[in-house]
C-alpha cells in the first residue's frame, strides 16, 4: 500500500513562525489578523475561562502574550517580542500608546484565583486560597514589549490538560465585551451541547463594567445578551442559542440561563474539531496516545487530513491491530496510514462484517441458551420457595390444633407419630430412640416440633382444608 518512491521530507512550520510570517505578508498591507487566511491559535487551559471583570481588549491583550508563551521553545525570564507584532496579534490598530499603557493596566489587575472555600461560609484556616495576577512586569520601549509570567501559570498555558482551543482569528473579531466573555465560558461546553446552567447576576460580571438597567432582565436582554448572541453567531465558529429559567415556579423573575451550542461547518470548525475535547481528538490522545509533535504534523495539514481521512486510518488501524499486525506503535502506524492515505478496502470491509456478524449470531444463540437456563432455574427456586412456604404453614396449623387438644388427644398423636414411617426416619437421622422421647422433648426441638405439626396436619387435613 505504501508508495515505492521515497516519501518526500519538508521542513515543518511550526504556528510560532507560521505567525510571524502571516504578520510580516499582512503588517504592511494593513490586514488584521482577523482577516488572516490561515489559522492562528493556541490550545488554552480550561481554567482561564473563569476570567471576569474584564474589558474587550485586555482579554485580547491577555491572549497575544499566552500565545507568545505557548509557542516559545523555551521559558525565558520574560518574553521580549516586536511591539508591532504583539500588537497585531491582539488586533490593536491605534498608534496611541497611552491607550494601550491603559490596558496592560487593566490585564496586570486581573487575577487567577483557586479556593475549595465553598460560597456559603466565611474561610477557615485549612482552606485552599491561590490568587495569581495573569501576566506580571510589561515594559514598553523602542518598539518593543517585554512582559513576564508567573511560574506557576507556564505549565497551564504550554501543556494543558483540560483545554479547548482558541483561534486569535476569531477572538479578535469579536467588538462587544459580552460576546467575547460569552464565546470564552462557552467554548469548553460546545462537545457537549449545552453548557450548565448559569446565574444571570453571574454572568454580568463577565465583560466588566455593565450599564445600571443590565440589572433589569428585559434591558439586559435587548441590550447586551442578544446583540452578543448575534455577534458569536455571525463571526465565530459556533452556532449559539439559550433557554432562561425563573428562581421558582411560583416567581416571574428570570435568573438563569443556559446555553445550547453546536460547531460550525467551517474551516475554523475543522481546525477546533480537532484541538478541543471532541471524539475524534479523544480517540487519538486517549486510544492511540498522539505526541504532541504528531498532533502538530496532523494540525499542519488539515487541508489534506479532513475528518474522513483521519477516520479512515482509525478504522485501518483497528483493523490491523485486532488483526495482529502491528508489533510496536500504534501511533505511528497510524501517522503512516494518514501520510499514505490508508484505507480498509470494499472486501476486507465486507470480511469484518460478515465475521462480525457471525460473532453476534453466535453469541445471541448463547444468550438465549442462557436466558432459557436461568429462566427454568429461577421457575424451580420459585416452586421450592412456594413448597417451603406451603410446609411451613402446614406444620404451624398443625402444632396449633396440637397445642388446643386435650392431653388424651395430644398423647395420641405423639404415639401415632412415634409409630409412624415419618417420625421413625426423623428419629433415625436424628439418632433418638422413640421410648426416650417425650411431648416436652418434641415441643423443645424446633426439628422434631416441625415434623409432628406436619404429621398432625395430615391427620386433621380434611377438616381445615376445604
Amino acid at each position: 500500500m505504501a508508495a515505492e518512491n521515497p516519501v518526500e521530507i519538508k521542513a515543518r512550520t511550526t504556528p510560532r513562525q507560521m505567525a510571524l510570517a502571516l504578520f510580516e505578508d499582512m503588517f504592511d498591507l494593513g490586514t488584521s489578523i482577523n482577516e488572516a487566511n490561515r489559522e492562528i491559535g493556541y490550545q488554552r487551559n480550561n481554567f482561564f475561562t473563569e476570567i471576569v471583570n474584564m474589558g474587550l481588549a485586555a482579554r485580547r491583550f491577555l491572549d497575544a502574550a499566552y500565545f507568545i508563551v505557548a509557542q516559545e521553545p523555551e521559558v525565558p525570564d520574560q518574553y521580549d517580542v516586536e511591539l508591532n507584532y504583539f500588537k497585531w496579534l491582539m488586533r490593536y490598530d491605534s498608534r496611541n500608546l497611552k491607550h494601550l499603557r491603559t490596558i496592560a493596566d487593566e490585564a496586570q489587575n486581573a487575577k487567577v484565583r483557586v479556593t475549595n472555600t465553598p460560597s456559603d461560609r466565611e474561610p477557615a484556616e485549612d482552606d485552599i486560597w491561590v490568587q495569581v495576577q495573569l501576566i506580571g512586569m510589561v515594559a514598553m520601549h523602542r518598539g518593543r514589549i517585554r512582559f513576564d509570567v508567573h511560574h506557576s501559570l507556564i505549565p497551564h498555558i504550554r501543556d494543558p490538560r483540560k483545554s479547548h482551543w482558541l483561534s486569535l482569528r476569531i477572538s479578535t473579531a469579536f467588538t462587544r465585551s459580552l460576546a467575547r466573555a460569552i464565546y470564552d465560558k462557552v467554548l469548553p461546553s460546545v462537545p457537549a451541547g449545552r453548557t450548565d446552567w448559569i446565574k444571570l447576576d453571574e454572568m454580568r460580571t463577565w465583560p466588566g463594567k455593565m450599564g445600571a438597567n443590565a440589572s433589569i432582565f428585559k434591558y439586559f436582554k435587548r441590550d447586551w445578551l442578544e446583540p452578543a448572541v448575534r455577534e458569536i453567531n455571525e463571526i465565530s465558529d459556533v452556532e449559539l442559542s439559550y433557554e432562561t429559567r425563573t428562581e421558582s415556579t411560583s416567581s416571574k423573575k428570570v435568573d438563569r440561563i443556559r446555553f445550547l451550542l453546536t460547531r460550525k461547518d467551517t474551516a475554523d470548525a475543522v481546525m477546533a474539531s480537532l484541538s478541543d475535547a471532541s471524539q475524534i481528538y479523544k480517540i487519538l490522545k486517549d486510544e492511540f496516545n498522539l505526541s504532541t509533535r504528531q498532533f502538530t504534523e496532523i494540525s499542519e495539514n488539515r487541508e489534506t487530513w479532513n475528518d474522513d481521512r483521519i477516520l479512515q486510518a482509525i478504522e485501518y488501524t483497528r483493523f490491523k491491530l485486532n488483526r495482529g499486525q502491528i508489533k510496536k506503535s500504534p501511533a505511528g502506524y497510524l501517522m503512516k496510514a494518514l501520510r499514505d492515505n490508508w484505507r480498509m478496502s470494499d472486501a476486507e470491509r465486507t470480511m469484518v462484517q460478515v465475521q462480525t456478524k457471525l460473532l453476534v449470531e453466535e453469541e445471541q444463540k448463547e444468550a438465549v441458551k442462557v436466558a432459557v437456563k436461568t429462566s427454568v432455574e429461577r421457575s424451580v427456586a420459585s416452586r421450592d420457595d412456594e413448597t417451603r412456604a406451603r410446609m411451613n404453614d402446614e406444620s404451624r396449623q398443625g402444632r396449633e390444633h396440637f397445642g388446643a387438644s386435650d392431653t388424651k388427644a395430644r398423647q395420641e398423636f405423639v404415639r401415632a407419630w412415634l409409630a409412624s414411617r415419618e417420625g421413625k426416619l426423623v428419629l433415625k437421622r436424628m439418632k433418638l430412640e422413640a421410648s426416650s422421647i417425650t411431648e416436652d422433648i418434641i415441643l423443645s426441638t424446633p426439628d422434631l416440633s416441625w415434623y409432628l405439626g406436619q404429621f398432625v396436619f395430615g391427620r386433621i387435613k380434611s377438616q381445615v382444608v376445604p
